[in-house]
């Protein structure tokens, strides 16, 4: 077990299957040394985390399922590095997208679910710059859908 999936378990996770793509695209691609991560949406155990935030889920409610993404994304980065985890550098990017009413104004604080649970998990190398929007609808009503820009060796 890397060091990071140690980590990961010591908090109580555990990354999911890399999900496989809804569409005509692939789940990762890499270029050089960094691997650009497609959006990865909220699910957990039970399915779709789904719903507009600010009616149908509250600000803690939408980061939990940031955290969900975050998740996902490890997850494709492990497929994408073989299982090896701990050829992951750094976390370069994230921009995250939350499904939410016109008026709600806290899509930085749903994405922290995300930025939060990868610092937490990676120390430094999980620090990344960052872009937290709203969207009017996202696919099959999701709650969020975050992708990411990792570099890897």
């Amino acid at each position: 077990m890397s060091t990071i999936e140690t980590r990961l378990a010591d908090l109580g996770l555990t990354l999911p299957d890399a999900p496989a793509p809804a569409a005509n695209y692939v789940p990762y691609v890499r270029s050089g040394d960094l691997l650009h991560v497609s959006g990865q949406i909220s699910a957990d155990e039970n399915g779709l985390i789904t719903g507009k935030v600010g009616r149908d889920l509250t600000t803690e409610e939408a980061a939990a399922a940031a955290k969900r993404c975050a998740l996902s994304l490890l997850a494709q980065v492990r497929a994408a590095c073989e299982g090896d985890l701990e050829r992951l550098v750094r976390v370069v990017k994230l921009t995250g997208f939350v499904n939410s009413v016109p008026e709600f104004t806290e899509q930085p604080k749903v994405v922290n679910g995300a930025s939060d649970l990868l610092v937490e998990v990676l120390g430094d190398k999980g620090r990344h710059a960052r872009s937290a929007v709203s969207a009017g609808a996202l696919p099959m009503g999701v709650a969020v859908e975050i992708d990411g820009v990792f570099e890897i060796r």
